[in-house]
């Protein structure tokens, strides 16, 4: 960034704290714009000598973060103010306590709640798991603290380009793996959708960049087909005197990805880029009706697809959204989806629930944010001791789409897709779940693993005798039954444990073996088990029995190490742990090699191998990832793991770039498909040993029906030696289809 002057950047600040107030001026009154105003003086003079990574001075960001609260996600005064202080605390010298006497209790909750959660990715992963909670936690007291974080990390995206591309990754990683899931969850469409794509610049910069280039070059056409398609629509609207707006809104670029690589499509093959979206201005008691007035017009003019209707406006999704979805086909053969819905139900849509905030007033009972907070406090209560396996459950639960079940009485339930019917017992109450024997599904008894379908009534069968088991976990899905689960079986353990450490106590003595801590762990590691509580376990149910620590008594004896138990002080102080052995050294010679991990040059004191999930070959942007056992293992940036582990373990990601001198040969492989035709094997082969002098490690085809399907094994020297062979091969008359291979799973044996 280029310097300015000192004059320059005051003019550009109050520009932008004009254009701030300008924004909240429609919403707020002159004492709300009064309590502004002190804010942004206090933050100005709190980060008078900060700067951001750009070289601009710091108050920008407050500023901006301040601005999407009020115009994105139409938050009001307080969370202004907020928005304006929630680095103050962290950054400088001012404390909560001076926050709360310059400002207010409410003011100083709020960033307090921000301040805690500020970093939550930047230690161990347990750390941050923890850290998480806390967020949940504070997000349950007050959602504005969670509205205010989804602003912050929305302009930290929007300005990643000064930060190094390390920090990028992990940045972009994080927002991928739990900060769009959740602006998806408070129904923040609009958000979690830039969040995705700003995210894509820099996880998959090469496809973000052609999907870009490629919108632009087919939007002139793509403009053509909307006017066409919609003027029709649009002359029967205003025939039927509706007051309508109608918008065509383009698929998000990670979504035009996404289903790229779901459906191994190219962009020109997706149909589905844009949506026409109708916006009916209708009073709250006639929206339904016009809704599907607008829908009775539409499927009039063009035929409608009856398995692509969703009717969100009967039955909304838990998230507040309300639409109504139907796919059409249009004269000239194309599918178009057309989405019909009101100006509160488009405002809910964008702005999730701080705009169902706005509407509360008319709405009666208990609204859809106040049921999935109620929803966390609970998971929150329950959640098991390992917080990554938490994180993940919840991150499971945000993320998922949702079913609607009901009960024998009619009472509608809302579930994540893939609920089964033990899920569903365990939503209704904890002791329903942990008694649960059986379920009627539509009336017919069906095993607890069945997988629920939207619009089942199910009936829970419980017995007070019967007792959540360790195979239940492998029956839901959802992080509330999980929690609940985990919760039952461990303390069931915790009862059994102490019954089998009483039993080991005898059974020890009888032995004239020493109960103490340094033998019990001894006794864990011959039997090869995780902890002492499932020694005490297996005791207690018998599946360590007294042959057994005979067995284990005599080896001893027979090593002369049996007097070392009676006395274990003197023996030589253990080892560090086997973990901490291989990382140890490998961290040792990072911190004298810090700059990047070379693959292919001389390091033969650092073990690394290459991630079989992901594959990677020279050429590959690739990172290096810490592991307890295996030394580092190498994974490519896109690869399917990689969102977690750079979210989770960012202290255990080291860069790693190739460095290979000499020719050397990588397993890889494509998957190849086409027309069956006479002599195409053999062309494909021939281009590939003889044009491009490729060794075949293994093929193998199946054909039916004409269409043939195949996987190639071979051996590649790079990515650019890949790639001018998979463009060489689509050439090949009768093949319309080739494509890497990410898995050595896929490999054909």
């Amino acid at each position: 960034m280029n310097q300015i002057s000192p004059e320059k950047e005051r003019t550009e600040i109050l520009k932008n704290y004009r254009g701030l107030l300008t924004v909240c001026r429609p919403s707020m009154s002159k004492e709300d714009r009064k309590r502004i105003r002190k804010a942004f003086d206090f933050a100005m003079h709190a980060h008078r000598e900060h700067r951001r990574k750009s070289g601009e001075p710091y108050i920008y960001h407050p500023m901006a973060v301040a601005r999407i609260c009020v115009e994105e996600i139409g938050l009001g005064a307080t969370s202004v103010v907020c928005s304006l202080l929630h680095d103050v605390v962290e950054d400088t010298d001012y404390t909560l306590e001076d926050i709360t006497e310059y400002f207010d209790e409410e003011v100083a909750r709020i960033i307090d709640g921000l301040t805690k959660i500020s970093d939550i990715f930047d230690q161990t992963s347990s750390v941050q798991a923890e850290n998480f909670r806390k967020m949940l936690l504070t997000l349950s007291d007050d959602v504005r603290v969670i509205l205010i974080k989804l602003a912050d990390r929305l302009h930290n995206m929007r300005t990643l380009d000064s930060l190094p591309p390390k920090k990028q990754l992990k940045v972009a990683n994080e927002t991928l793996y739990l900060f769009a899931p959740l602006a998806h969850r408070l129904g923040f469409h609009a958000i979690k959708s830039e969040l995705e794509d700003l995210a894509m610049k820099y996880t998959e910069p090469e496809a973000y960049r052609s999907i870009v280039q490629k919108l632009a070059d087919t939007k002139e056409e793509r403009t053509r087909f909307i006017n066409t398609f919609t003027q029709p629509i649009r002359k029967t609207l205003q025939k039927e005197e509706m007051d309508f707006t109608i918008l065509a809104r383009l698929k998000s670029i990670s979504s035009i990805w996404g289903k790229m690589q779901k459906k191994e499509i190219p962009f020109e093959e997706v149909y589905d880029i844009f949506a026409i979206r109708i916006v009916l201005n209708s009073p709250e008691e006639r929206e339904k009706a016009e809704c599907w007035k607008a829908y009775s017009i539409v499927t009039d003019i063009y035929k409608p697809n009856p398995d692509r209707l969703r009717d969100w406006v009967s039955t909304p999704k838990a998230n507040g959204y309300e639409s109504l979805h139907t796919t059409v086909m249009s004269r000239s053969g194309r599918w178009v989806e057309v989405q019909i819905r009101t100006v509160r139900m488009d405002d809910v849509a964008e702005k999730g629930y701080a705009a169902h905030w706005k509407y509360k007033e008319s709405k009666a009972g208990e609204s859809g944010i106040d049921k999935w907070l109620r929803r966390i406090r609970e998971i929150l209560k329950s959640a098991d001791a390992d917080a990554l396996d938490f994180i993940d459950d919840f991150k499971l639960n945000l993320f998922s789409d949702e079913i609607i079940v009901f009960t024998p009485k009619g009472e509608l339930r809302t579930l994540p897709k893939g609920s089964t019917a033990l899920d569903f017992a365990y939503s209704i109450h904890t002791q329903v779940g942990d008694n649960c024997l059986g379920a009627k599904v539509n009336h017919k008894l069906a095993p607890l693993s069945q997988t629920l379908k939207s619009g089942d009534q199910v009936e829970i069968i419980t017995s007070k005798k019967q007792r959540p088991k360790p195979d239940w976990l492998n029956y839901v899905t959802t992080a509330r039954a999980k929690g609940k689960i985990k919760s039952a079986l461990k303390e069931q353990k915790k009862i059994q444990a102490d019954e089998g450490k009483e039993i080991l106590d005898r059974k020890l003595k009888q032995l004239k073996i020493d109960n103490h801590q340094e033998n019990i762990q001894k006794l864990v590691d011959y039997f090869r088990l995780p902890s002492p509580m499932d020694l005490y376990c297996q005791v207690a149910t018998g599946k360590i029995s007294q042959k057994d620590l005979k067995a284990y008594a005599t080896e001893q004896e027979s090593r002369g190490i049996l007097s070392y138990f009676k006395n274990p002080f003197s023996r030589p102080r253990e080892s560090q742990p086997a973990s901490e052995e291989v990382q140890d050294p490998i961290r040792q010679q990072l911190k004298d090699k810090p700059d990047t991990l070379l693959i292919g040059d001389n390091l033969e004191k650092l073990t690394y191998s290459l991630a079989p999930c992901c594959n990677p070959i020279p050429g590959d942007d690739v990172f290096g990832f810490v592991t307890v056992s295996e030394g580092i293992k190498i994974h490519r940036n896109d690869c399917p793991n990689a969102q977690q582990l750079m979210a989770k373990y960012a202290y255990r990601v080291v860069k790693a770039k190739w460095m290979t001198h000499k020719s050397i040969a990588f397993l890889s492989g494509i998957r190849v498909r086409g027309i069956d035709e006479v002599g195409l094997l053999q062309n494909l082969t021939n281009t590939i040993s003889s044009e491009y002098n490729i060794n075949i490690r293994n093929i193998h085809f199946d054909t039916q029906d004409g269409v043939f399907e195949g996987v190639v094994m071979l051996y590649i020297n790079d990515t650019k030696h890949l790639n001018n062979l998979i463009n060489k091969l689509r050439k090949i008359k009768g093949i319309q289809k080739v494509s890497r291979i990410g898995k050595l799973e896929a490999e054909v044996k």
